[in-house]
């Protein structure tokens, strides 16, 4: 099944009868009609010679998935005309998710997903020409699909979908030839967006902290003097929280490291749900976090660390293991307002020294950087 991260909104819970066409669209030929006019034209554009070449060097202009993923949904629409075409394919986290689209409407969610989950399981081509009639369609799903697998390296890693809001009169077919060259251009697109994927999953996976999937301490000094160096120039705030859990070293030394690294992550997912879609949440080593706050003033930033402490404050961790530790927390608060600091690594110092105060003044506690204490 696709994952919950998919674009799609939920489908009806029973399968109900296609629409009634509209004299528009009674007049017009349907999906399988199209498509069986454009066969003869369609074998000779993807069988020329130069076919296979033209989708290698187009598919490969771009190491972004998302971009080939565009261009394949081109290449379907150049091919017979349908209500939506979509490529749907794993995302860098392992999930199905629509990387593209033309066309796609909430109405067709149940039908994309019907097409999809067929092609993934059986790695083969799905023609149906009216999927409220067809025991391969999910519940909700009409009108008529014609679908691809993306092939890289013997893998099935997506599928290019084109649905039709309207049921065909026949199921939509070609012949054997023509379906062999379709993949055969299919191919090196797939491959492209294969690797594409590879490489924003390397990327992620060198920002990110295998233990609690938030960011590591290495993307957040880039983002960090990054996001200096833009509230120097524009004379906006930059804030920055340093967090350390108080009593982590005794969940070690009574339940055991796996025990610490269950209440890392149970206390990751706490401090991620305080912080704003702009904000930048990263595990600084150990149980050490850190949290980049842009266009943040120190009252801002106070609000943010007062809800982090109250939050870890009322958590109860490992309970599903028939425990209830408890976590409370020190954080040190810095921020760019004061001529004092104007770099990253001053910052990023000043917000350490201030939860090291905390530390030092009986913990479970906030205090601003050059605050007395």
């Amino acid at each position: 099944m696709p994952s919950s991260s998919r674009r799609a909104v939920r489908a009806p819970a029973g399968r109900r009868s296609p629409a009634p066409r509209s004299a528009t669209s009674a007049s017009r030929p349907d999906l399988a009609a199209r498509l069986k006019s454009r066969a003869r034209a369609l074998r000779a554009r993807v069988e020329r010679r130069d076919a296979i070449v033209e989708a290698v060097r187009e598919a490969n202009a771009s190491l972004e998935s998302r971009a080939v993923a565009s261009w394949i949904v081109r290449q379907g629409q150049g091919w017979v005309a349908a209500g939506c075409w979509t490529v749907v394919a794993h995302d860098v986290n392992g999930h199905l998710n629509v990387l593209a689209d033309a066309g796609l409407v909430a109405g067709l969610s149940p039908s994309l997903w019907s097409a999809v989950n067929w092609v993934m399981r059986h790695g083969t081509p799905f023609f149906s020409g009216d999927l409220a009639a067809d025991a391969r369609g999910g519940p909700g799903a009409v009108g008529s699909a014609i679908a691809f697998p993306l092939t890289s390296r013997n893998r099935t890693i997506g599928v290019l979908v084109g649905l039709d809001h309207h049921p065909s009169a026949a199921t939509p077919a070609m012949g054997p030839a023509l379906q062999l060259a379709i993949e055969a251009v299919l191919e090196p697109s797939a491959v492209a967006l294969d690797n594409a994927l590879e490489l924003e999953k390397l990327q992620e996976q060198s920002v990110t902290d295998d233990l609690t999937r938030l960011h590591n301490s290495r993307f957040l000094n880039q983002v960090l003097r990054r996001e200096t160096k833009r509230a120097v120039r524009n004379g906006s705030p930059l804030s920055l929280l340093f967090l350390d859990l108080d009593s982590f070293k005794q969940v070690n030394d009574q339940h055991g490291h796996l025990a610490g690294s269950k209440v890392l992550r149970e206390a990751a997912m706490v401090i991620k749900g305080c912080a704003r879609e702009t904000d930048v949440v990263a595990r600084f080593g150990g149980d050490e976090f850190s949290l980049v706050l842009p266009d943040t003033n120190a009252e801002g930033a106070m609000a943010v660390a007062e809800r982090i402490r109250d939050r870890l404050r009322a958590a109860r961790f490992l309970t599903s293991d028939g425990l209830s530790v408890r976590q409370t927390v020190s954080i040190g608060v810095a921020t760019l307002e004061s001529d004092e600091l104007q770099s990253a690594d001053e910052l990023l110092k000043a917000a350490d020294m201030a939860m090291y105060r905390v530390k030092a003044s009986g913990k479970d506690g906030i205090q601003f950087a050059r605050e007395d204490s």
